[in-house]
């Protein structure tokens, strides 16, 4: 069994920084690409930043140097430095990541629980 275990969220002035963590524990084998999306209330899940194996990151326009998106492959992690909030940036921040178990020949799909994030006026 696979879990996305989130942290990080919180309440943030705007213009603060937060920076989130999204750990994958399992019988894991490898991970491709790890990612987060969020959700602000009454919108659809967008995404916001993804990183393959090797490094190569993609930035949703809107967030373009102000997050960062990195990960930790001995670890299993994924990190999302956030900086310059905005208030149009409240929203559920969601881990994503295509995990293969050990044991399988494919990559299956997987969300975290979410974590919170408001940017406060």
């Amino acid at each position: 069994q696979v879990q996305l275990v989130e942290s990080g969220g919180g309440l943030v002035q705007r213009g603060g920084s937060l920076r989130l963590s999204c750990a994958a524990s399992g019988n894991i084998a490898s991970i491709s690409a790890m990612g987060w999306y969020r959700q602000a209330p009454g919108k659809q899940r967008e995404l916001v930043a993804v990183i393959n194996w090797g490094g190569i990151t993609t930035l949703a326009d809107s967030v373009k140097g102000r997050f960062t998106i990195s990960r930790d492959n001995a670890e299993n992690t994924v990190y999302l430095q956030m900086s310059s909030l905005r208030s149009e940036d409240t929203a559920i921040y969601y881990c994503n990541a295509n995990i293969r178990l050990a044991r399988d020949v494919s990559y299956v799909n997987y969300w975290g629980q979410g974590t919170q994030v408001t940017v406060s006026s």
